[in-house]
């Protein structure tokens, strides 16, 4: 069997999808960046991997994992950046999200496999442009978004495992946080 490309993230509210879809089109329109538009606002947790497995598997896995947390404060404040390719929303690195992030980590690796999280630190952050964002545009771009204000503050119910269809990343199936711990 062929594998299918997955990862892991934290959906925001419709509300907040909104005005970050905006911003990534906004990037789009101004400086020829499109990518980030190739998959829905998110948080990610557990970066791309390859999957050959049974599907069922990996879901109740992952909806094992979930039902062990609960519910989860998120903050974005501001942009960031990884310059000269990338701009991004920040996401305040909360005790909860980070352990949240290395818990799911060593979850899947253990449970499935997979490759340890491939940054030495877990740096959160809602991507708004990238890869194909030139340096030339970005250092035009970066200027006027780093003084940008930008706010969004909820609470994520529910752990999200994305597929790639061969275009674009969707969403497969969310696992709502029911558990105690975080």
């Amino acid at each position: 069997m062929d594998p299918q490309r997955f990862f892991i993230a934290l959906l925001p509210p419709p509300q907040v999808c909104t005005q970050v879809t905006q911003i990534k089109q906004a990037f789009e329109a101004d400086y020829g960046s499109r990518k980030a538009l190739n998959s829905p606002p998110h948080i990610t947790l557990q970066v791309p991997f390859d999957w050959t497995g049974d599907i069922e598997e990996l879901v109740w896995g992952l909806e094992e994992f979930a039902q062990q947390h609960r519910p989860i404060a998120i903050a974005h404040q501001g942009f960031g950046a990884f310059a000269p390719r990338v701009i991004y929303i920040n996401v305040t690195a909360t005790k909860e999200l980070t352990a949240l992030q290395q818990q799911l980590d060593a979850y899947m690796h253990r449970r499935y496999g997979t490759s340890p999280h491939p940054y030495p630190s877990f740096h959160p952050h809602m991507t708004v442009a990238f890869r194909d964002l030139t340096p030339a545009a970005f250092h035009r771009a970066w200027p006027q978004y780093q003084r940008r204000s930008i706010e969004f503050n909820y609470r994520c119910s529910a752990l999200t495992l994305l597929h790639h269809n061969g275009q674009r990343w969707q969403p497969y199936q969310s696992f709502p946080f029911t558990g105690g711990r975080t």
